[in-house]
């Protein structure tokens, strides 16, 4: 993307990043999911990295919250209260430690005090970061004077919030008095801190924290909600905001609103977010327990992954962690970057939602010639996996998201389920999209295609089945051979529109084989990994790949050997479309109807248009080399047919090879011997007719003994 397209991007996300972002702050609601606006935000973020002089002072990315509204009293924060910038990957937190470290001029390494010190004061290392859960609810601020609750906001536009303290005070877990003295001295031991090292008796006092619903209260809600014929909440969030903006305390009171506290503005000795927690604790606000320090990026890792995989467990909704530099002084030091800290950062979980733009839409031939249409997609990660693929079930289904090639999409996964394309950001057009229409003609065979009901199919009945054969017969052992995807595989990937063509097998990723019913991660792993070490490929066994009529291994073989076009697919191409009918009948086994085969093939412009896809997807021939027959079979001829007990196949035709013998598919009076196996088919009574010596497997192993 040059630097006009990236503006224009720029200015038409600000545009609906900051109407979504209305809805969601000002409004308390939503017509987007967290995460589909998340990844809005996400990629503004990014392309004002990678072009800076672009960012404008109005961009979301620079700004906290929604203006407050009307209603209340607005109150200054004493100071502003900052959001996080996102990351959602081990390496996008590597990249944001890495961005800090280069900004502070030194790496970030252990300190040796620790609030938990031994009396003897050998102090223990001061873990590097400190991690919290995430909650979605609504940030607060409370402030205690002569500690006694006199005021509470919300962060509103990170500058001037909302007063909301009666509505604050009918909240259980907010204290309306901390505790005295005495009884902060006595937590603090309990919590093997030193009393004397801090301020006890602070005159104001300045906590922060976070206002929310628990899903069992979200649930009894919803309930009432439908019980007296209204419209049910989306999340916990949108009651908590609500909630907590209600003119009268009383609806406040009846929401069951819980809250945590996380942070501490009035310096009462603290040196470390750990602190901050445990001096919270002590001073009797409610805390997340399940917050704790992480001595490094593995740890940060790791609580992040066990987050994940046990969000369902917790009794409120999160949407990952915070990690922040547990050193305050450092922390301070970093200071802030647009309206976030720079010194923490938002690690989410997977989104179950995503933008995305499709880049294409190709029609995929199922095993019963249907047509369906898929999305093809820049790549996008959504739920812990990448894909690249989305179907679209029918053109029914296009017209009704009114989808364009080109279109930015939210695409969601829940689960197992399949990735969907659930809407189009219409908003975000630029005016290069196309629309998409379905075929006229078969992409696989030419055909007229029909419409049955809501689907489109070929024509041509065997259309299909044909298709599916042509597909099986390119991984097989003699083609391909890609271990582990056999005929069940390819069907399934046929009937979800993973593949449309041959040329498809090697775009896959594991992202898409993961979310079908039935596969898991190492299955993915294992069929994408034994694709990718298939990409390069003998010319022989690439010709006999192609599938085209005639052509069987032994033919492939002696085309190889006559024409031996291999340094690029490109130059297969372009040589073997040279080629004439009368070159190709000087070849041994071809005769006319098999050069008329070969020179029709590479002359159809979907032939050649598979190949350059595989091409592009990778796939390499290579390089081969003539030689010369030399060895006590040169100028001998074997056809095999029937099953050979005494050795595979494949390794009587390599012996043959290697002794200067040649192998044909067909019997004619030039082959030297038939070797007749057991059950031997039509070739045993052609060369009968033909006066062909025929051979048992002892004469024949006798043969290559000699």
């Amino acid at each position: 993307m040059d630097k006009k397209e990236a503006k224009e991007r720029i200015l038409k996300l600000g545009k609906v990043i900051n109407y979504y972002r209305y809805l969601y702050h000002v409004l308390d609601r939503s017509e987007i999911s967290d995460d589909a606006h998340d990844a809005l935000k996400k990629e503004l973020f990014d392309l004002e990295q990678k072009f800076p002089d672009l960012i404008m002072p109005d961009s979301p990315t620079q700004r906290v919250g929604g203006k407050p509204l009307k209603v209340f009293k607005k109150v200054e924060h004493e100071r502003p209260m900052l959001s996080f910038n996102d990351g959602f990957s081990e390496e996008e937190v590597r990249a944001w430690l890495e961005r800090l470290e280069n900004y502070l001029g030194h790496s970030l390494t252990p300190n040796t005090y620790s609030p938990r010190s031994s009396e003897s004061g050998a102090g223990n290392l001061q873990p590097l970061f400190y991690g919290e859960l995430k909650i979605d609810g609504l940030a607060i601020e409370l402030i205690y004077d002569d500690g006694i609750l006199i005021q509470g906001s919300t962060r509103g536009d990170g500058l001037i919030g909302e007063d909301v303290t009666q509505n604050l005070k009918t909240i259980e877990a907010i204290p309306l008095r901390i505790l005295d003295s005495e009884e902060v001295e006595a937590n603090l031991r309990r919590l093997n801190l030193k009393p004397q090292t801090y301020n006890l008796k602070p005159h104001r006092l300045v906590v922060r924290g976070e206002v929310f619903l628990t899903k069992k209260e979200f649930q009894a809600i919803n309930k009432e909600q439908i019980k007296k014929g209204s419209k049910p909440f989306a999340n916990p969030r949108n009651i908590a905001a609500g909630s907590v903006r209600q003119l009268d305390p009383k609806i406040t009171a009846s929401r069951g609103l819980d809250s945590f506290e996380y942070d501490l503005l009035t310096d009462l000795g603290q040196k470390s977010h750990e602190e901050v927690h445990l001096l919270l604790e002590a001073f009797g606000f409610k805390t997340n327990r399940k917050n704790r320090s992480l001595k490094n990026l593995q740890e940060v890792f790791e609580f992040r992954n066990r987050w994940e995989k046990e969000r369902e467990k917790l009794p409120y909704e999160i949407d990952g962690i915070v990690v922040i530099v547990n050193n305050l002084k450092i922390f301070e030091e970093a200071g802030v970057v647009g309206k976030a800290s720079r010194a923490a950062l938002a690690y989410k979980f997977s989104p179950k939602e995503a933008t995305t733009v499709v880049e294409d839409i190709k029609v995929q031939v199922g095993r019963t010639g249907v047509l369906t249409p898929v999305a093809v997609m820049k790549p996008v990660h959504v739920h812990g996996t990448t894909i690249t693929h989305a179907t679209l079930h029918n053109a029914d289904e296009i017209e009704r998201l009114g989808l364009k090639i080109r279109d930015t999409v939210i695409v969601s996964r829940a689960g197992d389920v399949i990735p969907q394309i659930t809407a189009v950001l219409k908003e975000l057009r630029t005016g290069k999209e196309k629309n998409f229409r379905m075929p006229e003609r078969c992409p696989v065979d030419g055909s007229k295609v029909v419409r049955d009901g809501v689907a489109y199919r070929c024509s041509n009945k065997n259309c299909g089945a044909r298709h599916r054969e042509s597909l099986y017969h390119f991984v097989s052992r003699g083609a391909f051979n890609i271990e582990g995807l056999g005929p069940k595989i390819i069907d399934r990937f046929l009937d979800e529109g993973l593949i449309s063509d041959a040329a498809d097998i090697f775009t896959l990723e594991k992202g898409d084989i993961k979310v079908l019913q039935g596969f898991g991660e190492k299955s993915a792993e294992n069929i994408v990994g034994g694709i990718r070490e298939k990409k390069k490929i003998s010319l022989p066994r690439f010709i006999y790949s192609l599938g085209i009529i005639h052509v069987g291994e032994e033919t492939a073989q002696v085309l190889a050997e006559h024409f031996p076009f291999s340094r690029s697919i490109k130059e297969f191409i372009k040589n073997y479309q040279s080629l004439s009918i009368e070159d190709l009948e000087k070849v041994q086994d071809v005769g006319p109807k098999v050069a008329a085969s070969i020179h029709g093939w590479f002359r159809e412009p979907r032939n050649t248009k598979l190949l350059g896809k595989l091409d592009k997807a990778g796939v390499v021939i290579e390089h081969y080399r003539t030689v010369k027959k030399i060895g006590k079979l040169a100028g001998k001829t074997f056809v095999l047919t029937g099953s050979l007990e005494s050795m595979p196949r494949e390794e009587a035709k390599e012996k043959v090879r290697a002794m200067g013998g040649e192998i044909s598919e067909s019997v004619s009076k030039k082959t030297s011997y038939v070797v007749a196996g057991s059950e031997p088919g039509s070739k045993y009574e052609k060369a009968k007719k033909l006066g062909v010596p025929v051979i048992d497997e002892k004469e024949f192993s006798e043969i290559l003994q000699k």
